[in-house]
């Protein structure tokens, strides 16, 4: 029996916490707030403190915000790993970061995995989640239980870390944007006299539809913003891409605008509300109201 440890227990990190418990796997989980890994250790999480078990684990999954926090882990963990442990990273975090993550690795003998993911919150719970994944030939087999545990599809993107990242950001410069844009096409429809819910009974039946628009419509529509993907994830994700973007002299006008809104979100205190909440941003531009709103 694999013994794994998930480090981050977010809407992300718990999902994945709770499939690798279902696939058969040890699973320790970790976090900063005590009450979520209390919730953990009640639905069967092994017991013990990270220091307490860092010796013994044989993959570690690295499910924290960003790569700030990412690298604080490893720094303090990697020492302690046995060698030829793995480590899968799931941040979405810039190619040339994960690089210098899995050098780190390296230095301990460690497997090290380029993993970001995509799916959300219900895929990661259900072990549904798509891994988009670069790193050598002895990462992907050491981490192979997990893997299987955790994703329903797993892209294997070359031997060399940073690719599975550069992929991740052409994901979320689509799905950022694909977001804001149906927040966009949505209030548009409603200064228009056509009604959310008409909005979502016509258009995932035409060519102007995204997955995106089908997941977050909703949301919209039902006035629930109950956070599966805060808002606060994209300032952070498409300054990431524009970054990239900027250090390979690529221009991206329409990641930026997107970023915008999202920003402008941040300022009127919808930060932790589900990325949907977006709409809200051109609700109050154009002098409209959203469902559930007063």
């Amino acid at each position: 029996m694999q013994k794994v440890a998930v480090i981050g227990l977010g809407s992300m990190g718990m999902g994945i916490a709770q499939s690798c418990l279902r696939g058969g796997l040890q699973t320790h989980g970790f976090d900063t707030r005590p009450e979520a890994v209390e919730r953990f250790a009640v639905e069967g999480g092994a017991p013990g403190t990270l220091d307490e078990v860092a010796g013994a684990i044989d993959t570690a999954i690295i499910v924290v915000l960003n790569a700030q926090q990412t690298e604080a882990v490893l720094t303090s963990l990697a020492p302690q790993m046995k060698a030829g442990a793995s480590v899968i990273a799931c941040v979405t975090m810039p190619p040339e970061f994960a690089r210098t993550m899995a050098a780190l690795c390296a230095e301990h003998e460690l497997n090290y995995l380029d993993a970001p993911i995509s799916g959300g919150s219900i895929k990661a719970a259900a072990g549904q989640l798509s891994i988009m994944a670069s790193g050598a030939p002895e990462a992907f087999a050491a981490t192979e239980p997990v893997l299987d545990a955790i994703s329903e599809k797993v892209f294997h993107l070359g031997d060399a870390p940073g690719a599975g990242s550069a992929m991740k950001a052409v994901n979320q410069l689509l799905a950022g944007v694909h977001i804001a844009t149906m927040a966009e096409a949505m209030t548009f429809g409603i200064s228009q006299g056509i009604e959310p819910e008409t909005f979502m009974e016509v258009i995932p039946n035409c060519a102007g539809s995204s997955w995106m628009l089908e997941n977050r419509g909703p949301h919209i529509v039902n006035g629930d913003y109950t956070p599966h993907s805060q808002i606060n994830i994209w300032p952070k994700d498409l300054g990431i891409v524009l970054e990239i973007a900027k250090a390979a002299g690529f221009p991206a006008p329409i990641t930026s605008v997107a970023l915008e809104r999202y920003m402008e979100a941040v300022k009127m205190g919808l930060g932790t509300e589900d990325d949907a909440a977006v709409a809200k941003v051109y609700a109050e531009d154009a002098d409209l109201k959203l469902p559930g709103t007063s």
